[in-house]
């Protein structure tokens, strides 16, 4: 579960991390009152005004401004608010932004030049270790870093069994570069950092930039937090942060009935049972020419009222030509299934618009066939992988 970047700085704080303070404003004039209240708590003079959507370049797509004064943050709030943010990591839409960040100026003049670092906690699939990624370069692509200059990113590897240990952050500090204040500053952030992303359940910290302020002290600029959704049953605070307004409406809806559903950019709906049989029946449908417009996993469960939602929420997607049904019958069985698809097309009636293949195979696989062949309905059977391929490859064409 992705949260917004307030979110975020609120969850590191609370394990004391270091943040650029702020307050969240839903319109102009919240932000004006947010603008005073951070003067008076900060004595900051300037604000930096910041969209708050789930996508990351949001001062490329100009979501990220600074005000000199009140005049501007009412000004730069009231332009953000409302706006179609469009950033690399959003569709040519963009994203609707419904509050920003106030945030405090923490560039301020001093005995030395601010700097800007990156650092990511995530999890090394290779190793199956948790581990620290970090470089000088911060503020920057962390992927063009790593393409132009892979030696300026360091990775540290956590051993589960001992945790991020003293040295290992003192390591990351000394290899940006810093020493005195900042070097001690920077040990604490980083264990501090650790420790909140393995007891906040995250699959993801990134914080671009983590900052050296002109008076040595450290602190996370922005923050990027991925939640595991597995583990929010025991953060039941950090589940109501979600919100359903930055997420695909049609993921939504099928969460909410209980269907796991992933939005693609093809054109072939897939219903399957078993997440494994529906990365195999992905790559089928690439063989046969055509392009994944979903991945659903219907689960144990097919009978027709499930398959009547799984078939509406695919249809939503306009670019869908076809829909190929690759179930298992192995604690289901293949005839209850044929009848649930049948059931579930006589009911939907001309709102199936596009021809449906159906695989089933396993448990009465040929009762099944039988069951979809003498329906009468405009459905393709097949038991075969091969078979259903064909299908597929001969209806789009």
């Amino acid at each position: 579960m992705n949260i917004h970047e307030y979110q975020g700085k609120e969850i590191l704080s609370s394990f004391g991390v270091r943040i650029q303070r702020g307050t969240v404003a839903r319109n102009a004039k919240e932000a004006v009152e947010a603008a005073k209240e951070l003067t008076e708590q900060t004595g900051t003079g300037w604000h930096v005004i910041k969209a708050q959507v789930h996508a990351g370049g949001r001062g490329k797509g100009g979501g990220v401004k600074l005000a000199k004064n009140l005049k501007e943050v009412e000004e730069i709030a009231g332009e953000i608010i409302g706006m179609n943010l469009v950033t690399p990591q959003t569709s040519a839409e963009g994203k609707k932004v419904h509050q920003v960040l106030v945030a405090e100026d923490v560039y301020y003049p001093g005995d030395s030049e601010p700097e800007e670092y990156y650092m990511s906690v995530l999890l090394n699939r290779a190793t199956g270790r948790n581990m620290i990624m970090y470089s000088t370069e911060g503020g920057m692509d962390i992927e063009t870093v790593a393409e132009e200059t892979p030696d300026l990113i360091f990775t540290e590897e956590i051993d589960p069994a001992t945790g991020l240990l003293g040295f290992q952050a003192r390591r990351i500090a000394f290899n940006l570069g810093l020493s005195g204040k900042a070097f001690k500053e920077m040990t604490k952030f980083v264990m501090s950092l650790y420790e909140a992303f393995e007891k906040s359940d995250s699959s993801l910290f990134e914080i671009n930039p983590v900052l050296k302020t002109s008076d040595d002290k450290i602190m996370a600029v922005d923050a990027k937090v991925t939640l595991d959704d597995n583990a929010l049953f025991r953060h039941k605070d950090y589940a109501e942060m979600r919100d359903v307004r930055e997420e695909n409406p049609t993921e939504v809806e099928a969460k909410e009935v209980g269907l796991n559903y992933v939005d693609l950019d093809g054109n072939v709906g897939c219903m399957v049972n078993g997440a494994g049989l529906a990365m195999a029946t992905m790559d089928l449908i690439k063989m046969a020419g055509g392009e994944p417009a979903n991945f659903l996993d219907v689960g144990g469960t097919a009978d027709a009222k499930r398959v009547e939602e799984a078939f509406r929420l695919i249809l939503k997607d306009d670019k869908v030509e076809a829909i190929l049904v690759n179930i298992f019958g192995g604690i289901v069985r293949c005839d209850r299934v044929a009848q649930g698809i049948v059931d579930a097309y006589k009911n939907m009636g001309d709102a199936i618009n596009v021809p449906i293949i159906v695989r089933l195979q396993g448990t009465n696989a040929d009762q099944a066939k039988e069951l979809i062949d003498s329906s009468g309905l405009k459905v393709y059977s097949a038991v075969e992988f091969k078979e259903a391929a064909d299908k597929v490859q001969e209806v789009l064409s």
